[in-house]
């Protein structure tokens, strides 16, 4: 399989090499890449000999992934630092892990561009692009990102599950599947609430609830490794049934 790092010029899909070129050059959030960049000359120590990315991420995987994870925002010294969203943080950690277990990724651990993680059949990526203080984005600057998802989707032809990471993922994936043209509408009223293992066909899409992998979840006993498989065996599941 070619390289899967976001800087790669290699894979097949030549739109999606210029896709993540448009979004790492992006300085639409005053506020995202003011902290973005700080987090960057300003490294916490046990980083301080790297060269931190400091910019937007796009998505990377599988381009034939028929299965998407959609999470809430690079990590300030996770994917901010290594240029991937969830590597190097202990939210990839606990998701990467289950991935492995769950057959769509090649190795359990991935935390710099270059180890060698592969995704099979799975793309990940984020609502938001920019690592946002205190992990908070704000409405508007996830509006700002929508049209990234959009583009990003449109060239991920083969997708049918949408794993939402989160309540925040979920938001935005209901108003991602209706900048796409979901016959529902953009939002759809009643909203449908968030669940862990929740379920929603919108535009030809599965939308597929799972709680964040952030440490608050895991540590507390809210998501375990056993209602993360059975999501992810479920995404298989579904998409399997397309």
């Amino acid at each position: 399989m070619r390289s899967q790092s976001p800087r790669s010029g290699a894979r097949a899909d030549g739109a999606l090499d210029e896709l993540e070129e448009e979004i790492s050059r992006c300085r639409r959030c005053p506020r995202l890449v003011a902290w973005r960049e700080q987090v960057a000359r300003e490294r916490r120590a046990a980083f301080a000999a790297q060269e931190y990315w400091g910019r937007p991420l796009p998505g990377f995987g599988d381009p034939l992934a028929r299965v998407l994870l959609l999470g809430l925002a690079p990590a300030a010294h996770g994917g901010n630092r290594t240029g991937r969203v969830f590597t190097g943080d202990r939210s990839g950690d606990f998701l990467f892990a289950a991935l492995w277990r769950s057959g769509f990724a090649n190795q359990p651990l991935s935390r710099a561009r270059d180890d060698g993680l592969r995704l099979r059949d799975a793309w990940i990526t984020a609502a938001v692009r920019c690592a946002p203080p205190a992990n908070r984005p704000t409405a508007q600057e996830r509006e700002r990102c929508l049209p990234w998802s959009v583009a990003e989707l449109k060239l991920l032809k083969r997708t049918r599950v949408m794993v939402c990471l989160g309540a925040f993922a979920w938001d935005a994936a209901l108003r991602l599947t209706g900048a796409l043209g979901a016959p529902e509408g953009a939002v759809p009223r009643p909203r449908p609430r968030f669940a862990h293992g929740g379920e929603l066909m919108r535009g030809g899409l599965t939308l597929l609830g799972c709680y964040h992998p952030s440490q608050q979840n895991t540590f507390t006993g809210r998501l375990t490794e056993p209602m993360i498989d059975a999501v992810l065996a479920r995404a298989r599941a579904l998409a399997d049934a397309r």
